[in-house]
């Protein structure tokens, strides 16, 4: 099959999971034969800060990038926030996207690469739209209420103007609905995301994410005492509620991977914790080390994550998660392999923390079981046989709809 991946960033100009995902996807449909050609905005990286790329740009087997840059430089992506439509990059994209090029389009991230408008542009037999994050249904994306708590209700407006996030007047009309008239199925990686999105009256399969990680030649040995963070060092992430338990508890080492808006502030404000260590963003075999050292993975966020990528890469490297009952799709997938434990608040997380690190038999027991639920659920192979089966689904039911008189 030829397969398009339509998303607004991919690595190494990006910044989050659905980049990651879509990398990972991308090579391993290459690797079963099929050709994959990304399409994605690198405007919207400049945009939004990047500082280039932090790590080599790979050109992988089988795989063919599509970088978009416009003469308008960040005035490109603003035009697509500010009318959901493709704006400046409309040519480029009706190019790629043209009649014939794929057998199947895969929109991802479209937010700054197209915005809802750019879901009328596939011309393929089959399109797909994966829901990475909540933004067709949030303005922020991550349901995070004013820069500082989870939404508790709909007042976007507001919202928007205390968040920093240009209001976009083409959410209250019918753009949304009549974009996803284009799209033959969405696609969530977790139940819970998909009924978040039950509101727009689709069909939504549910498709869990998996991990890509590299095996690793010797697992390196546990250190009972170290956890880990993974991902960005934001607010909504609850970066800086776990640093205050770890500061107070200085008999157990935290490490913070990853980068963020938080990160400069909580550095400096932790500087006097020497067991809390902030080692940026890693490379993937990197950080599959830490990860197999760890008694555990913490994912502490306060809003509700779509999956929680780092969930199904730490059960590869066979260590489990604690993560926070707020966490949303996260919980679901903790749940579904048993390798990790939810806590409801700071009180509950300091007895699981000292439980891990002084019952042995514990930490075992559930490493066992996210290494058990990774390879039942999250392995590269079992994503890609549910990714080519819908894929079939939804042309068999095309074509049962289509031979209909």
């Amino acid at each position: 099959m030829r397969l398009g991946m339509v998303t607004t960033f991919y690595p190494p100009y990006s910044f989050g999971g659905d980049a990651t995902y879509v990398r990972n996807l991308s090579r391993g449909l290459a690797a079963r034969g099929h050709e994959v050609e990304v399409i994605h905005c690198q405007d919207a990286y400049d945009l939004l800060g990047g500082r280039g790329p932090d790590e080599p740009i790979i050109e992988d087997p089988g795989v063919r990038v599509h970088r978009l840059r416009s003469r308008g430089g960040a005035l490109s992506p603003l035009i697509t926030q500010q009318t959901g439509r493709p704006g400046l990059k409309a040519a480029a994209l009706k190019r790629l996207l043209g009649e014939g090029r794929f057998d199947v389009v895969n929109f991802h991230n479209i937010s700054l690469v197209g915005g809802p408008g750019v879901l009328a542009y596939s011309r393929a037999p089959v399109t797909l739209y994966t829901l990475h994050e909540h933004w067709l249904i949030c303005p922020t994306h991550i349901f995070w209420k004013a820069r500082n708590r989870a939404c508790d209700g709909p007042t976007c407006l507001s919202c928007c103007l205390k968040s920093r996030v240009p209001p976009q007047l083409w959410r209250y009309g019918p753009l949304i609905s009549k974009a996803l008239d284009h799209v033959d199925q969405l696609i969530a990686p977790s139940v819970f995301t998909a009924e978040k999105h039950a509101a727009l009256g689709r069909v939504i399969e549910v498709l869990p994410l998996f991990s890509a990680f590299p095996a690793l030649a010797k697992a390196p040995p546990i250190s009972p005492s170290t956890f880990i963070i993974v991902g960005r060092v934001t607010a909504s992430k609850g970066v800086e509620p776990l640093l205050r338990v770890f500061a107070r508890l200085p008999q157990f080492d935290l490490l913070v991977i990853g980068d963020g808006d938080q990160r400069a502030a909580l550095e400096k404000a932790y500087a006097a914790s020497r067991n809390i260590r902030f080692l940026g963003p890693l490379p993937q075999a990197e950080l599959a080390r830490h990860y197999a050292r760890a008694a555990a993975l913490i994912l502490p966020s306060l809003a509700p994550e779509s999956f929680g990528l780092g969930v199904v890469e730490a059960a590869a490297c066979g260590t489990p998660t604690l993560v926070a009952a707020s966490a949303g799709g996260a919980v679901e997938t903790v749940q579904r392999t048993g390798g990790g434990l939810v806590y409801r608040n700071e009180a509950e997380l300091e007895v699981l923390l000292r439980d891990l690190a002084t019952q042995p038999e514990l930490r075992q027991r559930h490493s066992a079981a996210a290494r058990a639920g990774y390879e039942a659920h999250h392995t590269l192979d079992r994503h890609l046989d549910g990714y080519e089966a819908l894929i079939a689904r939804v042309l068999e039911r095309k074509r049962v709809e289509g031979s209909r008189p």
